[in-house]
């Protein structure tokens, strides 16, 4: 298969996205992870929310001062949407964990 290579640039900072061989992905311009679970990771990016579907995901890396999260697993789709649709309860999943 394999790289595969997003890239928008947006007046702050850059949003990368890179996936090998749909198994692991680095995604910079992250401002914050909504949710996450082994079958799908939703992250607000400086492009939109983006949606990863698949199988045994896993958040490997996360560090939101840098803006950049690393995953694993098996990906089966991504999709971005525009604008930034909220978790249960109005807020991001960081903010939750951290209050």
């Amino acid at each position: 298969m394999g790289d595969f290579r997003v890239e928008e640039k947006t007046g702050k900072s850059v949003h990368r996205l890179s996936l090998t061989d749909r198994k692991k992905g680095a995604v910079t311009g992250v401002k914050d992870v909504l949710s996450f679970d082994e079958k799908e990771i939703s992250l607000v990016t400086e492009a939109g929310t983006l949606v990863v579907k698949g199988e045994g995901l896993h958040v490997t890396r996360l560090d939101l001062e840098k803006q950049e999260v690393d995953l694993a697993g098996r990906v089966d789709s991504l999709t971005y949407s525009q604008g930034i649709s909220k978790a249960k309860g109005g807020e991001g999943m960081l903010k939750r964990l951290f209050q």
